[in-house]
């Protein structure tokens, strides 16, 4: 069966796409659980440890508080509150921590630093997969144990208010409840408003045992402005009075029962320096916890420092002070300074409660448990335990009681840190059957790409797919049966859970057909290959063809990238990678430039022979060009010499300097964000024009900006398309006057219009206009068969429409970064792509490089905090799931969407050879297939590394989004080349 190369190459994305969702799905796995306690179904509590005397204390211990409140604050490191800006901003909380009755700890949350997974490690006290990340934007119903399950099975009522992924997290779990939207992150008021207007009300009821209140204000205004932000300092001290309010009348409360409460302020992850969480810095996992109660007694002069805790500790701490078994699933351990207090046979009675929950967790998860340090201090500690039960029963009073009891209590504390330390870092199984079938897909689709070069790069773009012959026939059934019988073994003997295994017949058998269709198809390429006497040689028609420097430059790049992602610290610091390739682009395109205008390739002084009086069309070298290229055998074909002479000054001068230019404007985009782990915390322009002193100069910057952005998009638009365009861009910065990032010229305060809904949506009527029309455009030039020049400005207009799109999306700072990007693509079609007659393939990489630094230059990094979650409700004013997440992806992925679409309309613009779009799309999705191919192999012989959580498994995340993207922009590279196929 023939394809064209771009129908085959899109072909082979989709199903690398489905590859790569296998191996997520597997490479992302289940935490640790415990079987023994399920949410119906409790154990009876463990006895109290006993040597040579029985104890009765089989029950377990009565609760410490009378009620509880928890006031989780979102985004609240430990710095707003332990710091200088707690003591400025936060002063009644700032009191409690230094002289009141309460326990500060600074609690370290674990990856991923989202809400929907630490809100499970706050009640579980379980670790939560990494996979969490993705879920967090639609929640499910937590089915483990946790302590808000255990609260209402012992009859507590529980009332909360605030993010509603609790009320998805816990379904009929509260006896009212009042729940908002997280995501809406431009809304940093009402959403707060929304919880406090219950608690007057609420606070004087006594019909509840459990109140939590998630507080959103802070993080959106992270998200939106940072944490530098002045407003920060105004929801400080909104939050600090609810604290004084809550508190007050818990005291007052307590006068009258004379029963302690607990008041726990905390929040669920940290902030970065640019706002965002998702990743591992120390500002996104250290958070603020404090425990307040009139139980905690302080001595006058005691000085507390908070101390450092995991997160999951709280569940323990809470189910312990409610009265309730601690969650069968905690990897956590009582914070003892909460019971500190009480009795020794308490202190240690709470003890070991948490050390044989933990060690029973330990043995359902490791087979050698036995042999573990912590479980064998757990021992330890209990038979001690037993010889003080033992003299306490007896009532032996005695220094020798006292003693033995403090003995006891460190070996429980030693035992509970190293329990729960073994289970931390038994975080997940791996689902290693799954994972291997989606990277046998991927690597197959990329032998397969590999293999196809010599066809799918032809002068016809098109190559013959054996699907129907009798020996393929016979391999494939062969191969079906054979994978069939292994699938059925493997499931049938697997001892741990399997995705794969899981599927239906049909779906397991379509799998295996498929791998077996890409096997076949790989053995028939490889056999025409050694049965044609080459593989990957030389073209015959052209023997003299050999490897210019640009080739050489493409194909180490290329290589080297792929073999840094195998290192955590070229992941972290990917955007280096990126900057130097193209920076070296740019030089060897220099040299190309200088030896074609001065010399001949025996170095012999000539006149330039790649430049073109006018710079015309280079369809005829294109066409010449795709006639025999090959990515792994590329040639350079001859062309007419011009004289440089003929040409007028400011045009050669242009084409010298070209490179140099590029190199400028890459140098000065490098200078406006930082971006990885190592310089982030750097300051950099974009820090200096995001500050409020320098409101002015931003302002200044975006119009100037906007106005540039038109001058370069307009000179091929239709009419209409300009007007649109220059009406969308005064609505761009419209919206961003709106909302407070810049100023208009008659406006010299801060004061806000509106919330910037309307100018945006504004601005999104005038996107779908242009993308409308040039629609239109695409389909009148494939139905009326309209001339070359309608198809060429509607795809152009396309692209125009998507670059109006970015221009709202991109905060204001970062507008140079889309006028660059369109300046560099300007230049480099006029004076060096035409100029120079670069054939298909190499035009295609060198779009895909730019791209990939264009991603870094927007201030992304393989830090899942670097997404602007703000982007995805601009004209939203309220959550709508899938247009915020589509307004979020292209948002991140601007840079190498706007360059792909670029490479459409230049291909379709610069060339009427049939073939050029088709080189184009394979030469795509092979660039593309690389790195994931190479990191999929990479992640699965890492996947014990140290920081496979932290660096390798975003980048997963990323690459996984990556090759989701690359599907749709072959799919549009298909269409265009399927019409220029039919014209």
């Amino acid at each position: 069966m023939r394809l064209r190369s771009g129908t085959f190459a899109a072909c082979c994305v989709v199903i690398e796409v489905l590859g790569v969702a296998l191996f997520l799905r597997g490479f992302f796995p289940t935490p640790v659980r415990s079987s023994s306690r399920t949410e119906h179904q409790a154990e009876p509590p463990a006895p109290e440890p006993s040597a040579g005397a029985s104890s009765n204390w089989t029950k377990l211990p009565p609760p410490l508080f009378r009620k509880v409140v928890i006031m989780l604050i979102d985004g609240l490191r430990d710095d707003f509150v332990f710091g200088s800006k707690g003591v400025k901003f936060m002063p009644y909380t700032t009191y409690l921590v230094e002289k009141g009755a309460s326990h500060s700890f600074v609690a370290e949350a674990k990856l991923p630093t989202v809400t929907m997974p630490r809100i499970k490690a706050l009640m579980t006290g379980s670790l939560p997969g990494f996979i969490d990340v993705v879920r967090n934007l639609n929640s499910p119903a937590v089915l483990e144990d946790n302590v808000i399950t255990q609260a209402e099975a012992a009859g507590k009522r529980i009332i909360f208010y605030g993010d509603e992924t609790w009320v998805k997290l816990f379904p009929r779990h509260f006896v009212e409840y009042d729940g908002t939207t997280s995501f809406f992150v431009s809304d940093y008021t009402e959403v707060d408003d929304n919880v406090t207007r219950h608690l007057d009300k609420v606070l004087k009821r006594g019909d509840w045992d459990v109140l939590i209140l998630h507080y959103l204000g802070l993080d959106h205004i992270g998200h939106v402005s940072g944490p530098s932000s002045p407003l920060i300092g105004h929801k400080l001290r909104e939050m600090d009075s609810i604290l004084m309010k809550i508190h007050t009348s818990l005291l007052s409360e307590e006068r009258e029962t004379l029963v302690p409460n607990l008041l726990v302020l905390c929040g669920d992850h940290g902030m970065s320096e640019t706002g965002g969480h998702g990743a591992s810095s120390v500002e996104e996992l250290n958070t603020a916890l404090i425990l307040i109660s009139s139980a905690f007694e302080r001595k006058p002069g005691d000085i507390r420092r908070p101390k450092h805790v995991q997160q999951t500790d709280l569940a323990a701490t809470l189910a312990i002070g409610l009265g309730l078994p601690i969650p069968g699933n905690s990897v956590g351990s009582l914070l003892f300074p909460t019971v500190e207090g009480r009795p020794v046979r308490e202190q240690l009675r709470f003890l070991h409660l948490n050390a044989v929950q933990l060690s029973k967790l330990l043995q359902e998860n490791v087979p050698s448990y036995t042999k573990e340090p912590g479980f064998e201090q757990f021992k330890m500690s209990e038979r001690l335990h037993g010889n003080w039960i033992r003299l306490y029963l007896e009532e032996n009073n005695s220094e020798v009681l006292f003693n033995l009891g403090a003995k006891v209590r460190r070996q429980y504390l030693d035992a509970l840190r190293t329990l729960s330390l073994s289970l931390s870092r038994q975080v997940a199984q791996y689902d290693i059957y799954s994972m291997l079938v989606g990277t046998v897909m991927v690597l197959e689709v990329l032998a397969l790409l590999l293999l196809s070069i010599p066809q799918a790069l032809s002068s016809k773009a098109e190559l013959e797919v054996p699907l129907w012959s009798p020996a393929f026939s016979l391999l494939f059934y062969l191969m079906f049966l054979v994978l069939s019988a292994l699938h059925v073994i493997v499931c049938t003997s697997a001892e741990s859970s399997c995705y794969f295994c899981g599927l239906s017949w049909l779906t397991a058998g379509g799998v295996m057909a498929l791998i077996s269709a890409l096997l076949c198809a790989v053995v028939s390429a490889l056999a025409k290959m050694f049965a044609a006497g080459k593989f990957l040689s030389k073209n015959p028609a052209h023997p003299k063809a050999r490897w210019s420097e640009l080739d050489v430059l493409i194909l180490l790049g290329t290589m080297g990238h792929v073999l840094s992602l195998g290192a955590s610290s070229f992941i972290e610091e990917e955007h280096q990678t990126w900057y130097f390739l193209i920076n070296t682009l740019c030089l060897a395109l220099c040299h190309e430039i200088y030896r074609n205008c001065f010399l001949r390739d025996d170095c012999e002084p000539q006149q330039c022979s790649h430049v073109e009086e006018g710079f015309v069309s280079t369809a005829p070298a294109l066409q010449d060009r795709s006639i025999h290229c090959n990515m792994l055998e590329p040639h350079r074909v001859s062309k007419d010499p011009t004289s440089l002479d003929t040409l007028r000054g400011c045009e050669k001068w242009m084409v010298l300097a070209s490179p140099w230019v590029i190199l400028t404007c890459c140098r000065l985009l490098r200078s406006l964000n930082q971006t990885g782990v190592q310089w982030a915390h750097r300051p950099d322009l974009g820090h200096w024009l995001t500050s409020s002193d320098h409101k002015a100069a931003l302002s200044l910057l975006a119009a100037l900006s906007l106005i540039v952005i038109f001058a370069l998009v307009q000179r091929r638009c239709s009419l209409t398309s300009k007007i649109a365009m220059a009406l969308g861009l005064l609505g761009v910065y419209c919206y961003r006057a709106a909302i407070g990032n810049v100023l208009f010229p008659w406006q010299q305060d801060s004061k806000d219009i509106s919330k910037g809904v309307i100018e945006a949506r504004f601005v999104h009527v005038f996107v779908l206009g242009i993308l409308f029309t040039g629609t239109k455009d695409l389909l009148k030039s494939q139905v009326i068969a309209a001339d070359f020049t309608i198809k060429t400005v509607g795809l152009w207009e396309i692209y125009s429409g998507l670059v109006l799109l970015a221009a709202l999306l991109f905060r204001p700072h970062n507008l140079p970064v889309l006028v660059f990007s369109l300046f560099i693509q300007t230049v480099m079609t006029q004076f060096i792509w035409k100029p120079l007659r670069h054939d298909a393939a190499e035009i295609t990489i060198m779009h895909y490089w730019f791209g990939q630094a264009f991603f870094y230059f927007q201030g992304n990094s393989n830090n899942i905090a670097t997404v602007d979650v703000s982007a995805g409700f601009v004209g939203l004013d309220t959550y709508m799931e899938v247009p915020a997440m589509f307004l979020t992806a292209f948002a991140t992925f601007a840079g190498p969407v706007l360059w792909a679409s670029h490479l459409v309309s230049f291909l379709s613009s610069e060339t009427s050879s049939g073939s050029a779009l088709g080189h184009a799309c394979f030469c795509y999705a092979l660039i593309c297939s690389f790195p994931v191919s190479a990191y999929i192999i990479l992640v699965t012989s890492l996947r014990y590394h140290l920081f496979i959580w932290s660096v390798f498994s975003p980048k997963l995340l990323y690459e996984g989004m990556h090759i989701l993207i690359t599907a749709a922009i072959c799919a549009f590279f298909t269409a265009m080349d399927q019409t220029n196929a039919k014209s």
